[in-house]
């Protein structure tokens, strides 16, 4: 979808957090209130914390994992309030982060991403990218007492958060289903709304391999120097095409 657009607005690229996380941290202790939506969003964190904690972190059905990374999850989802944080664009370190590679942008393309990339995630409602954010295992798709499926419960408080953030700005959504599960768009709100799909050369819509080419794409777009759209339809993979 492609709304009519207004090229001189700012961009907006939401992108989903990363299963791989980086370990620990230094920066000042988690609070439910702090980072660009903690004020719009911090109770809503705070009793899904307070969920997990009273689940023991979670089992391996919530959470997807056995053995020694079960273990390594319930830690840290029972010490989420005043865990040690890091931005979030070093604590997620999946395919599309690692392929976006925050670590080399210039500074320019740092503080772009830092104005236009808003992460949905499962735990936190909403993350910017220098958010200072803990470590946690917890997926969007996820379902638990008393909160039920996290996408459902999310969407209310999550949309209207995120589509008064959106006002104004060529919003660029490169989320998996699983995540736009939680956020009813307000297109009439935006200048644009693209919602990015992979296809395959085959003409299938791609799965999990597109991950690397939605980090390369997302770079793409902090980089280019014209308006979204173009970006959008300058920009050339091997492997995959766009539509939006």
């Amino acid at each position: 979808m492609c709304t009519v657009s207004r090229t001189s607005s700012p961009i907006a690229i939401l992108l989903p957090p990363s299963e791989g996380k980086a370990e620990g941290g230094d920066a000042p202790k988690w609070r439910a209130s702090t980072g660009e939506f903690g004020k719009a969003l911090g109770k809503y964190r705070s009793q899904i914390v307070t969920a997990l904690e009273e689940l023991g972190g979670g089992d391996t059905k919530l959470l997807g994992v056995g053995g020694k990374h079960l273990a390594r999850a319930q830690e840290i989802n029972t010490s989420i309030a005043g865990a040690p944080t890091m931005a979030a664009h070093q604590r997620y370190t999946g395919v599309v982060w690692d392929h976006m590679s925050p670590s080399t942008m210039s500074a320019k393309v740092h503080t772009r991403a830092t104005e236009s990339i808003i992460v949905l995630s499962g735990l936190l409602g909403l993350v910017g990218f220098d958010d200072q954010i803990p470590d946690y295992k917890l997926k969007m798709g996820a379902s638990f007492a008393p909160i039920g499926k996290l996408s459902t419960w999310w969407r209310e408080p999550l949309s209207k958060a995120l589509n008064a953030r959106l006002a104004g700005h060529h919003v660029i959504d490169l989320l998996p289903n699983e995540h736009r599960a939680a956020w009813t768009p307000t297109p009439d709100t935006y200048a644009s709304l693209s919602s990015v799909t992979f296809i395959e050369k085959s003409g299938k819509i791609a799965g999990h391999d597109a991950k690397a080419a939605k980090g390369l794409l997302a770079r793409h777009l902090l980089e280019s120097t014209g308006s979204p759209h173009a970006a959008l339809e300058n920009w050339e993979h091997q492997r995959f095409t766009l539509t939006y």
